[in-house]
């Protein structure tokens, strides 16, 4: 059998994709971060399937949950928060499954990121303002972060960012980040977008860490920060430009 790693998207029920739910209601075990899920993701779970939340387990202990199932002839999903293609830790339990001769897919998920960008109403690249998006994460009681990927490298870009389990340092981080982004620059903290206790946190990056420590805010959180979040700011795409040549001859040649 195959293990199938399955992106859960934010954490609500209804943001999986078609191709996720139909996993789901097929697999026989279903191992589920319950740190980060509504627990309404898991209705979509046959009552049959046996049930393991992975939150106190670690990689070696879900990788032997994951080879056992497959072993045993079962139909296996790994659910992992947001999408697998970032801070999944895909890479280290494919490798495992690799070693031990165990197949797996993927199936993608919603990003938090995007979650997040969908319940401030706002595109994270503007027109003249930001046109490239910067995922990363802070830096603590975790896998160091290469040399070359500081947070001061990626503020001198402009760039709109994205910082992932970061909650916790967001005092020191805009710190880090006003000199290039200003203090008047607007930041975002969404906490669990798209679930019923989602909050919203907006400020700048001269007051946000305030407003961070009065909400109590500890995890599950994406920061968001650049001038793209201002709606006034940018201006308007080439793309839908009223006086753009939209003839054929106008078009590149494909090839």
């Amino acid at each position: 059998m195959t293990v199938h790693f399955v992106g859960a998207g934010p954490g609500a029920a209804d943001l999986l994709t078609v191709r996720a739910t139909r996993l789901l209601a097929a697999a026989d075990v279903v191992l589920y971060p319950g740190t980060y899920l509504d627990p309404d993701v898991l209705t979509h779970v046959s009552p049959t399937a046996e049930l393991i939340d992975t939150q106190d387990l670690d990689l070696d202990q879900i990788t032997e949950h994951l080879a056992a199932a497959h072993a045993a002839g079962k139909d296996v999903v790994r659910l992992a928060s947001g999408d697998l293609s970032v801070y999944s830790a895909l890479a280290e339990q494919t490798r495992r499954l690799d070693a031990a001769g165990v197949p797996w897919d993927v199936t993608p998920g919603v990003p938090a990121y995007a979650a997040a960008a969908a319940v401030l109403g706002r595109e994270l690249t503007v027109p003249l303002v930001a046109q490239s998006v910067v995922l990363t994460r802070a830096q603590a009681r975790s896998t160091a972060m290469p040399e070359t990927e500081s947070l001061a490298a990626f503020a001198a870009t402009g760039a709109t960012l994205v910082l992932h389990l970061a909650i916790t340092r967001i005092g020191a981080l805009m710190t880090d980040l006003a000199p290039e982004y200003g203090d008047d620059c607007p930041v975002a903290v969404v906490y669990r977008a798209s679930q019923p206790d989602e909050l919203v946190l907006r400020g700048t990056v001269g007051t946000i860490a305030v407003a961070v420590a009065q909400a109590g805010l500890k995890q599950a959180a994406v920061i968001l920060v650049g001038r793209a979040l201002e709606p006034e700011r940018g201006g308007e795409s080439y793309l839908y430009d009223v006086a753009r040549d939209r003839s054929v001859k106008a078009r590149p040649p494909v090839g």
